[in-house]
């Protein structure tokens, strides 16, 4: 009797008995006409998911220093807040800051408007939704994303900081997410902060009586973020972050050696 057993290799995979087909990769693709079911099997999902993370890596790389602003898009043109966003796009501009949103309308078009009309560099990370359609009007660089955990790991990894305006539960997502962060140390010199106290005392508050009280929280997590209704101290909180960073990188405030002197 023959220790022969028939066997086809599909890649690296090895194929036996009744497991091997009876065509190869190349001529299944070659020769395929059938349904498109596939486009939303998991393994093309993955690969979707890959391009997103390597379109956002490419289109961000060279962005520079970055502020995440975040707020409701349901703000209105003649809201306090909304004129608090455009400033902050403003002054971070000046302040040397790209500034990035997530590129809808309300506080994310103030704060893209405020950063284009300075002159710097205004960033829209959306998201496909079923009642949001494209990229606010004040946006010069921008990408569409289909998943939510993409375009989040874009506004952590590409930004110094969050400030983050009077929002609903996408605004509350985000802000929680870098909180844990921060908590946690995945992200180290991340600066937050809330913009708009008589907004956000009311959960403050019950961090401190409740979450805290509880021991669900330390005191020290109640440092990681600052509440203010002053745009300048917002920023300043940003760029101060971003100096404490500049003097703690390796190297920095070393004096040359003779050998690395100018000549």
């Amino acid at each position: 009797m023959s220790n022969h057993v028939p066997e086809r290799f599909r890649g690296r995979t090895v194929m036996r008995r009744d497991q091997i087909d009876s065509s190869t990769t190349d001529q299944r693709l070659l020769d395929s006409r059938g349904s498109a079911d596939w486009l939303h099997t998991d393994p093309w999902r993955v690969l979707r998911i890959q391009s997103e993370f390597v379109e956002g890596f490419g289109t961000l790389a060279d962005l520079g220093p970055a502020i995440s602003v975040f707020g409701s898009a349901r703000t209105s043109v003649d809201d306090p807040a909304y004129a608090a966003a455009e400033a902050i796009g403003a002054r971070l501009v000046a302040a040397g800051f790209a500034v990035i949103t997530g590129g809808g309308p309300g506080v994310m078009e103030a704060a893209n408007k405020g950063a284009c009309e300075s002159g710097g560099i205004s960033v829209g990370l959306g998201i496909e939704l079923p009642f949001e359609a494209g990229l606010n009007a004040y946006v010069d660089r921008g990408l569409n994303f289909r998943y939510f955990f993409a375009r989040k790991t874009m506004f952590v990894k590409y930004a110094q900081g969050f400030i983050v305006l009077p929002g609903g539960f996408g605004t509350f997502d985000e802000l929680f997410e870098a909180l844990t962060l921060v908590q946690t140390q995945k992200v180290t010199s991340f600066p937050i902060v809330l913009v708009g106290t008589a907004y956000w005392s009311g959960l403050v508050d019950w961090l401190r009586s409740t979450v805290l009280a509880d021991g669900k929280i330390s005191e020290a997590d109640l440092d990681m973020f600052v509440v203010t209704d002053d745009v300048d101290e917002a920023v300043a909180v940003m760029v101060r972050a971003q100096r404490a960073r500049a003097s703690n990188a390796p190297g920095a405030g070393e004096t040359p050696t003779d050998a690395e002197q100018p000549d």
